[in-house]
């Protein structure tokens, strides 16, 4: 099969669509023939090296994807099921194996790409808001990188809930983006964007900040509440500054770290977690910017294009023999 790996650490230009042994399915596993698969940030760390990888090059990055079932050593899945997963190792093929209890059946009204599309980005925004710090009616939010997957889904969530969202993003073309998703104000990250906030919340702060960012970590909490939350869940722009734990004692603000795999931990828990996220989709509580798609065999272009920050959407990587 063909398969988009890299032997070497470094920029999108070690990225190589190659031939690799056709996976096979143990008891309890089943093979996809995967139609759609996800691009994240996640897979330029690994291919920058940032990521700790297991085995020897060629490596093969990829966690998330959707298709149909081609072979099944699983009692619970036959051939010909629609399927999605957004913790599976070695997604970025064009068949995938994937053990039963990872597996998520994929809804005909929902679909495969919408599923790619929705399911690693979604998880993570549903867990940040509901496990990290239930966000309740009336609650002001802030939440960095708002244009972004993750922020997208959020501000959504969170409008959905009730609170008033606070979107920032670097890229000033992309406040509309922001506004679009429900957002009650959308902030360009420059110099002033602190002083900005803290005048929306009439000095007070908000209630809590949504970090992905990491370096910006001492800012989010400069312009959170006494008594606030800040959950910190990415480092896109680089470590945070050590936090000061006498800071916390004599401010009673709360600091959560984040991490999908931790509530991702069952198949019951990926079932119901992916259920409700459809369930959204139906009732327009979410709704997805239109994905951009590249051939597996675009693979370096796809990556090039995600890290340039250009995307506004998820990027999805097509199997040329699919896409054709």
């Amino acid at each position: 099969m063909k398969a988009l790996t890299f032997s070497e650490f470094g920029s999108a230009d070690v990225m190589q669509l190659i031939d690799v042994a056709d996976p096979k399915p143990q008891a309890n596993e089943i093979l996809i023939k995967n139609h759609a698969i996800g691009l994240n940030y996640a897979d330029i760390y690994r291919r920058q090296g940032h990521y700790h990888l297991v085995g020897k090059p060629p490596y093969m990055a990829g966690y998330e994807g959707a298709g149909i079932v081609v072979e099944s050593l699983s009692g619970q899945f036959k051939v010909g099921d629609l399927v999605a997963y957004a913790d599976v190792p070695l997604a970025n093929a064009e068949y995938t194996v994937v053990p039963e209890t990872h597996a998520i059946p994929v809804p005909s009204d929902i679909g495969l790409k919408t599923s790619a599309a929705l399911l690693l980005q979604g998880l993570t925004a549903q867990y940040l808001m509901e496990d990290s710090h239930k966000v309740q009616a009336g609650e002001t939010v802030l939440i960095h990188a708002a244009a972004g997957g993750v922020g997208q889904l959020l501000t959504q969530m969170c409008h959905a809930a009730g609170a008033h969202v606070i979107g920032l993003t670097r890229n000033p073309d992309k406040l509309s983006i922001i506004k679009s998703c429900h957002a009650s104000h959308a902030i360009e990250l420059n110099d002033h964007w602190q002083e900005q906030v803290m005048a929306l919340t009439q000095g007070q702060g908000v209630d809590v900040a949504y970090d992905s960012v990491g370096r910006t970590l001492k800012d989010s909490f400069a312009v959170t509440r006494e008594g606030g939350h800040v959950v910190f869940y990415g480092m896109s722009a680089g470590d945070p500054d050590l936090v000061d734990p006498r800071m916390l004692m004599d401010t009673s603000k709360t600091l959560t770290g984040g991490d999908l795999w931790y509530h991702l931990n069952s198949q019951e828990a990926r079932l119901e977690r992916a259920a409700s996220l459809f369930d959204r989709i139906r009732r327009g509580q979410l709704q997805l910017t239109q994905p951009v798609e590249f051939k597996l065999s675009q693979g370096k272009e796809a990556h090039q294009y995600l890290e340039s920050g250009a995307s506004a959407s998820k990027v999805l990587l097509i199997p040329d023999a699919v896409a054709d």
